[in-house]
């Protein structure tokens, strides 16, 4: 995803989750969880999260798996595998360095994949978001699932106006304060002010062939979780 996000995710990763909790008031656990609950549900003996980071979404979603799944993660930051690796409750996950947008996986390897707060990162403009969900069709065998967990963008103007604001005012110089990396908060920032609507992205992730595309607002539209069947 390119050496400029992968250099902001370097910088920041030791204080990542920190100052997503903080900034989030608590409630990304709270969405990573209900997300990970939603996956459980989906079945299937091969998992995968990707775009990993530090590995949180993998660790939750391994308490809901059953001892006959195996557990993968993937993400494209050393740093960020690094500290997922040294994180309680990773035993049994396989951790590997990847990109996204061209997975080091054969076709169908896998029953499900999770993604968590990083469709933002990957949407750089023009087809760049539904190339990477057609990589992850790929991956998936028919039958198989995803669910991607999102910041979202309320449908309630006033809603979104003080979401808005809230990015622009706190999460933008809290966020560099908490890290001590004000660019990666900027980078991050803007990705949250201008990522699309739950509707479009499901348009995205039909074009990209899935089917059965559904989606779960959360928090008044803050964020949303969207399931799909390849």
């Amino acid at each position: 995803m390119g050496n400029g996000l992968k250099k902001v995710y370097a910088d920041i990763e030791g204080r990542y989750e920190v100052a997503n909790h903080l900034l989030t008031l608590g409630l990304d656990r709270l969405w990573r969880r209900r997300a990970a609950r939603i996956a459980a549900e989906r079945g299937g003996r091969r998992w995968i999260d990707l775009c990993s980071g530090t590995g949180e979404m993998a660790v939750l979603t391994k308490r809901f798996a059953g001892p006959a799944r195996s557990l993968f993660a993937a993400d494209f930051s050393m740093p960020m595998l690094a500290r997922a690796r040294r994180k309680r409750g990773t035993r049994g996950i396989a951790f590997t360095m990847a990109e996204i947008d061209a997975l080091p996986f054969s076709d169908c390897s896998f029953d499900l994949v999770t993604v968590s707060f990083a469709a933002r990162n990957i949407d750089r403009g023009g087809d760049t978001l539904c190339s990477a969900f057609r990589e992850i069709f790929r991956v998936l065998r028919p039958g198989g699932w995803f669910v991607n967990l999102e910041t979202s963008r309320p449908s309630n103007p006033i809603v979104r106006m003080v979401f808005d604001s809230y990015v622009r005012l706190l999460v933008r110089p809290l966020g560099g304060a908490i890290t001590g990396s004000d660019s990666g908060f900027d980078y991050l920032a803007d990705s949250i002010l201008h990522f699309h609507t739950p509707g479009r992205l499901s348009e995205i992730l039909r074009e990209a062939g899935f089917s059965r595309v559904a989606w779960a607002s959360l928090s008044l539209g803050a964020a949303a979780i969207h399931t799909a069947v390849r």
